[in-house]
């Protein structure tokens, strides 16, 4: 947390508000998020125009024409577009500051979050050379996924959460996609068919995009740019609801533990 959607939608509402403009100064008031705060990232961004804001995977990519700013929420952060002399309160660890008076202001209680620098092409930079295919896109398809399965015994859960094969698909949009999909967490990712490769596909663009028009989910500290929470929570089939009947069948919804992460599913529906 946040997922894709989250990031998605924090890049839709900070795109309109900072690309064009000239960043006029740069605060960092604690630089120790999961790697360092450049020291000179003031130096290199102060008077840079902010070219595109785009997204690969759950990091925020701000291109300034020399270089690429690298943003990621981590677990707990948020990005907000705000008045230039709004007062910095105790999380508020980095503002990038515009030429038309607002800023941009990172908020991260738990410091997982990260703000780096890359010159040149930031597609080579190590978090993001080896990412695999973006979920939305036309190059993840059921016979992508079929292909880059076969003969492995990973359960198709913890398959389509690693990155190396599709970025973005974090638990809670995996447990609600399979789900969909009718098909249990645990199951062999090596032995799906190609068929229900493609429920699968169909189900987890489906979610990731619903989950974009809610809003996204606001479990903890997730907000928008405005500060909003989203609202997809109250649509989960499964997600956090062990115990709880299934709203299609009535059965209760089972919880197991799969790599270190909490799996959801239904007994009657999903196979």
């Amino acid at each position: 947390m946040p997922e894709l959607p989250e990031v998605e939608i924090t890049r839709r509402g900070l795109a309109p508000c900072l690309v064009g403009l000239c960043v006029a100064d740069v605060v960092i008031r604690n630089p120790r998020l999961r790697w360092p705060i450049p020291k000179n990232l003031p130096k290199l961004l102060r008077g840079q125009t902010i070219v595109s804001l785009t997204r690969r995977a759950k990091y925020l990519l701000m291109d300034c024409g020399s270089g690429t700013l690298i943003l990621h929420l981590g677990m707990s952060g948020s990005l907000r577009i705000l008045p230039a002399d709004t007062p910095p309160e105790k999380h508020d660890h980095f503002d990038l500051a515009l030429d038309d008076g607002v800023l941009m202001r990172l908020r991260d209680p738990r410091r997982f979050g990260a703000v780096l620098w890359h010159s040149g092409d930031v597609f080579t930079h190590p978090l993001l050379a080896a990412l695999g295919p973006e979920p939305l896109e036309e190059n993840f398809d059921a016979r992508y996924l079929h292909r880059v399965t076969r003969g492995r015994s990973i359960a198709i859960k913890q398959c389509i959460m690693d990155s190396r094969i599709v970025v973005g698909v974090g638990n809670i949009y995996a447990n609600e996609a399979l789900f969909r999909a009718g098909i249990k967490p645990q199951f062999p990712a090596g032995k799906l068919s190609l068929s229900r490769y493609a429920k699968l596909v169909s189900e987890i663009r489906a979610t990731l995009s619903e989950a974009i028009e809610f809003g996204g989910s606001s479990l903890r500290d997730f907000v928008n740019t405005s500060g909003q929470p989203g609202y997809f929570q109250q649509h989960y089939w499964v997600y956090g609801r062990s115990g709880e009947p299934c709203r299609k069948c009535g059965a209760p919804i089972e919880q197991i533990k799969q790599g270190q992460r909490s799996s959801f599913y239904c007994q009657h529906c999903q196979k």
